[in-house]
């Protein structure tokens, strides 16, 4: 279903963030270029990754 999403134009994500079941899908929706983007930002904001533990996004 994810991958049927996604080869439609749509997105995985919602606005409660991305866990782990459609981690191997966020690469081919978004690029691992802006996930580390995201990556770098979360840990700006929540150093202890205390906010919102376990999320992808």
């Amino acid at each position: 279903m994810f991958t049927a999403a996604i080869d439609l134009g749509g997105t995985l994500t919602g606005e409660h963030g991305v866990g782990v079941l459609k981690r191997p899908w966020l690469d081919g929706e978004m690029g691992p270029g802006v996930r580390d983007v995201h990556r770098r930002i979360k840990r700006a904001l929540d150093p202890d990754g205390v906010l919102n533990p376990g999320k992808a996004i």
